[in-house]
């Protein structure tokens, strides 16, 4: 009789990984929910046996601080102290007298309406939504964790610790001496040596705040131990407004609208169409810095300008690539749709006589003359509603609709990296998509070939698209590596991406069915190496080569076809 075997790291990763979806979308439809009740138990126990890499020790009784920074960079500011949190769509309050709170490291509208209620906005699709659940998640197992550690047991006292804590947050000011108190206090309710609170406590100050740390462990207890004595609960809600619009390309399609009515306006429309996913800043100065700035950098390569570029400091030298792209053939799109994706549009037939640092082939009518469109970021989901309006025909009132001539698509973006380090490239030849039997074989037209002797690690192979990027543990990602998928790194986009150009080239005919596409991916992190993911801080300069490099490619290949 054949054993059964056992279920292994991975498979249990991935039912987890399952769970919390399952949950979240049915919380999602229920409408509310109480993160610290039965409904968010199942949360939180699904992300505790996950225990992503990026949460570093979130099953452990010590508190977590890296991914606490990490969540903190991608929620509002001051969420710590509200009791009931509210997910709507954009229901109108950029015209109210509230300011908009924007975390950051994520593009999102948050508002706070008074001292116990944060709104944030959705206006993204339903990977914000996971983003935001799973990070406040976290923010509820630490705040579980503080609360345990400072109540005593069977009585409604609270250890000396936090009462030296309490006192220290209500002061204005802390000297120095008072101020390491605190700490060592703090540090013994964390579970966390002196040193490394400390350090955390540096990275979170600001000159406006410089006790925010404190302040945050503070109402993360606080509002635990009201609900444990008190029982005034936390609650999260979803406004009925999101419910009925989310899934329904209503921002998309007003984004999509916009661009094809200024393309339409400079009568761009017919022109051969290049599209690129990217920053806001690599194509740009790709197409116009060095001959922009030949005074500047005479003698350097291109690299070194490009690191001064990235540098915040050199705000003059970033406006002077701008005014000249701005004279030769760039139009600039501010997004007013509520997906923050800017667009800049580059029309090839304006530009001057010694402007831009790549050649077009002699003899090409301008009306022949390549149009480059690039789009900021999407995030997640966001990709497929937003390609998929981009691709669909511009229709006006009364007229037939005019299907654009889109050349190429190419999306460049950052990864995690499953053998490598920050920088390193990998080269997509299929996208799968995680938790499903999706796969999305494509003809990639970049290949590691086209890489190879930069001082890069050069890898090509399967990624694996996944539903957050904060939820991956090294079991499931050793399992894509290890196994027949061969993966080589993981994103949120590729597979929606992909998903949209197969609908518009395949079967809405929308689109030419031999588009070219390329992909090409840059390293953020590794996070099967401990200290080399996202929550261990970002790339710095060091991402700087491999984005110039990838958008030096793409921008060949367009000007040579």
């Amino acid at each position: 009789m054949s054993k059964i075997k056992n279920t292994t790291r991975a498979q249990e990763s991935t039912n987890a990984i399952e769970r919390l979806y399952i949950t979240m979308r049915h919380l999602f439809n229920r409408g509310f929910y109480k993160p610290m009740g039965v409904s968010g138990e199942t949360l939180r126990n699904a992300l505790l046996l996950l225990r992503p890499e990026i949460y570093g020790s979130v099953a452990e009784e010590k508190s977590e601080l890296n991914g606490l920074i990490y969540v903190l960079e991608r929620l509002p500011e001051g969420i710590e102290q509200c009791r009931f949190i509210n997910l709507t769509s954009d229901e109108g309050y950029s015209k109210s007298h509230f300011h908009p709170i924007i975390p950051p490291k994520r593009r999102r509208n948050c508002y706070r309406i008074d001292q116990e209620q944060m709104n944030i906005e959705i206006t993204r699709g339903r990977s914000d939504i996971y983003d935001i659940l799973t990070h406040l998640t976290f923010l509820f197992i630490e705040s579980g964790k503080i609360c345990n550690k400072v109540l005593i047991e069977d009585t409604q006292k609270t250890i000396r610790d936090w009462q030296k804590l309490e006192e220290a947050v209500q002061k204005n000011k802390l000297s120095q001496a008072e101020k390491e108190v605190a700490l060592i206090h703090t540090a013994n309710i964390l579970g966390r040596s002196f040193v490394e609170t400390m350090d955390v406590y540096q990275k979170l100050g600001t000159k406006k705040d410089p006790e925010r740390f404190l302040r945050i462990i503070y109402w993360l207890g606080k509002l635990a131990l009201e609900e444990e004595m008190g029982g005034e609960k936390r609650i999260i809600t979803f406004s009925t407004l999101l419910r009925e619009r989310l899934g329904h390309h209503i921002h998309g399609e007003q984004w999509a609208n916009q661009i094809k009515e200024v393309l339409n306006k400079h009568g761009l429309l017919h022109r051969p169409m290049h599209i690129i996913s990217a920053n806001m800043h690599s194509v740009v100065n790709s197409l116009y810095a060095k001959k922009a700035l030949r005074k500047e950098f005479p003698g350097e390569g291109k690299l070194e300008m490009f690191q001064q570029l990235s540098l915040e400091k050199n705000g003059v030298l970033r406006d002077k690539v701008l005014t000249s792209a701005r004279k030769n053939g760039m139009i600039e799109i501010k997004d007013k749709s509520g997906t923050s994706i800017d667009v800049q549009i580059f029309d090839m037939a304006k530009l001057g006589k010694d402007a831009c640092c790549y050649e077009l082939k002699e003899g090409i009518p301008d009306e022949e003359k390549p149009v480059i469109f690039v789009m900021d970021y999407a995030f997640g989901e966001q990709a497929f509603e937003t390609i998929d309006e981009l691709l669909k025909p511009y229709k006006r009132k009364r007229q037939k609709p005019v299907y654009m001539d889109v050349a190429s698509i190419s999306i460049m973006g950052k990864a995690g990296i499953l053998e490598g380090g920050k920088g390193d490239l990998m080269i997509p030849t299929a996208h799968i998509f995680e938790g499903t039997a999706d796969n999305y074989p494509f003809d990639n037209a970049f290949s590691a070939d086209d890489f190879r002797g930069n001082g890069l690690k050069v890898l090509e192979g399967t990624m694996v698209t996944v539903l957050g990027t904060s939820l991956q543990n090294k079991d499931i990602l050793k399992f894509f590596h290890e196994s027949t998928w061969g993966a080589i790194g993981l994103e949120m986009e590729g597979v929606h991406y992909q998903k949209a150009i197969q609908s518009a080239s395949k079967i809405r005919k929308s689109i030419r069915d031999d588009i070219t596409v390329r992909y090409a991916y840059y390293a953020s992190d590794n996070p099967l190496e401990t200290g080399s993911t996202l929550a261990s801080g970002g790339l710095g300069t060091t991402g700087v080569k491999p984005t110039y490099l990838i958008t030096d490619k793409i921008l060949r290949q367009i000007f040579n076809s």
